[in-house]
């Protein structure tokens, strides 16, 4: 079902696995567009009829110009234990990336990143620059097509705006990536949460979730949905 543009594909008394829109912000921002931790807080009030506060954790975010699939946890039990699943690096989360220059069929990046909070951007530093945090994802190339290449990538850390930059870094700017990537007006970035792989919180069986970027978006047709479905098999 799809509430006000936001599309759930799962919801039990302890979860909700969604797919966010593209620039729609995870949490509330200066900004004040409608946010998806408050349209889903108000979704699950109005659904379940639940009046006053509505719990609902944060467990995980994409970057607003991002899309893909973010699981929220509706108890603070939920919350502990899919948080400790980040920390412990068994939450799995797989992305997709339409990218210039040539990659290779696959590899492994790692990396030293400083924000600068000021203006809200990441950088690659030498490691053991104060601030900095260690960053680490794997690729797979799966498609080539248009002078683009399609990326499956894994990330093993979850740094702010850890793939645009770390990729950006390697000479495999995303496409449409205006931060990063020399992405043009008008341009929607390339990248897309394409796979969510977690423990459920209670019931301790196995849950894997996937969702295909817009078809009718560039550049996404250029590719086939068992292109973009691939898993990439790397590790670091």
């Amino acid at each position: 079902m799809e509430y006000h543009g936001v599309q759930i594909l799962y919801e039990d008394n302890h979860l909700l696995v969604v797919v966010k829109p593209p620039n729609m912000p995870t949490q509330a921002d200066a900004s004040g567009d409608p946010d998806l931790h408050s349209l889903m807080k108000a979704y699950i009030a109005e659904a379940y009829h639940k009046p006053g506060a509505v719990y609902l954790g944060l467990v995980h975010r994409l970057d607003r110009p991002v899309g893909g699939l973010v699981v929220l946890a509706r108890t603070s039990k939920a919350a502990d234990r899919l948080s400790a699943q980040v920390r412990e690096k068994t939450l799995a989360r797989q992305y997709v990336a339409a990218v210039r220059g040539d990659p290779p069929q696959s590899g492994e990046l790692r990396d030293w990143l400083l924000k600068d909070e000021r203006t809200n951007t990441v950088r690659a530093v030498p490691a053991g620059t104060p601030g900095a945090k260690d960053a680490k994802l794997c690729f797979v190339r799966v498609a080539q097509a248009e002078g683009l290449s399609l990326l499956r990538v894994k990330l093993y850390t979850g740094r702010s705006h850890q793939i645009r930059v770390q990729l950006s870094h390697a000479g495999m700017p995303i496409w449409g990536d205006a931060r990063y990537g020399g992405g043009r007006p008008g341009e929607q970035i390339a990248l897309w949460g394409a796979h969510l792989g977690l423990e459920h919180p209670t019931k301790k069986e196995m849950l894997s979730f996937d969702a295909p970027p817009p078809a009718d978006g560039a550049p996404w047709r250029a590719f086939s949905a068992a292109q973009w479905a691939q898993e990439a098999d790397c590790r670091l």
